[in-house]
């Protein structure tokens, strides 16, 4: 499938937003995966143009964030292979079922966290005591992210942002830098059963990832700038716009 010179830069922009919004908050799939719908490519290469720009957008804002010292590999060892797990057992799983149930179940979890930041303002501020331990937190809750992100995705980096506070008691930037890795290992499991099935259409994967990088760069140092005065209100809208965007789908419908 061939698109115009014009479309493919529209792509490039929207990428460069979205992996800006993505590296702070999560949710940038809700910029670009609409955006290749539009432009005309079928869903499940929509889907696999999404991912392979997506993985390259993570991977440079967690080598970024990784450069910076904002965490150490050691952290994200474990948790990033059970990431890479969750996220291909839900990509094998996605193209075998329906995903009707999660166009519910996503708009209420992703309520959930919007109202936990809103409402709890002092979370993330400092690092606190862990709710759940290191070893249950990365067979359990990791995986399960994981395999929501291969499976459907939207939405994943706040989920993991989400956990990383509100479980293992981070601060919220290093809870941010967390997700990122996170996200990242998920991206690169679900890309690569896409690329194996044949589904990735590179020109227009390979033109928004030049935009994914360039967002992800200043989206990374944003996180240092900003800190929780941008990610925690950024979060919050996103989580918002991505619940407007099931409610418009489900009265369109």
């Amino acid at each position: 499938m061939e698109l115009e010179l014009t479309t493919l830069l529209m792509l490039a922009g929207l990428a460069l937003l979205a992996g800006f919004i993505d590296t702070l908050a999560g949710g940038g799939g809700l910029l670009t995966l609409p955006g290749l719908l539009l432009a005309g490519l079928p869903p499940v290469q929509a889907l696999a143009a999404n991912k392979l720009q997506g993985t390259f957008g993570s991977g440079m804002a967690t080598f970024t964030l990784l450069r910076l010292r904002r965490f150490s590999p050691a952290a994200v060892r474990r948790p990033f292979l059970w990431a890479l797990v969750g996220s291909a057992a839900g990509t094998v799983l996605v193209q075998v079922v329906h995903t009707d149930a999660l166009e519910i179940l996503v708009p209420v979890v992703l309520a959930i966290i919007a109202l936990y930041f809103l409402l709890t303002p002092g979370a993330g501020r400092v690092e606190r005591a862990p709710r759940l331990g290191a070893a249950l937190y990365e067979r359990t809750v990791v995986p399960a992210i994981g395999f929501y992100d291969g499976f459907f995705g939207p939405g994943t980096g706040s989920f993991f942002s989400l956990a990383e506070v509100a479980l293992r008691g981070r601060e919220l930037i290093t809870a941010t830098a967390h997700a990122k890795a996170f996200n990242f290992a998920s991206n690169i499991a679900s890309l690569v059963l896409f690329v194996i099935g044949g589904k990735v259409l590179w020109l227009v994967g390979g033109t928004m990832i030049l935009g994914q990088l360039t967002g992800a760069w200043l989206g990374a140092h944003a996180v240092l700038r900003g800190g929780q005065r941008l990610i925690r209100p950024l979060i919050v809208l996103m989580c918002l716009a991505m619940i407007g965007r099931y409610l418009y789908a489900t009265v369109a419908g």
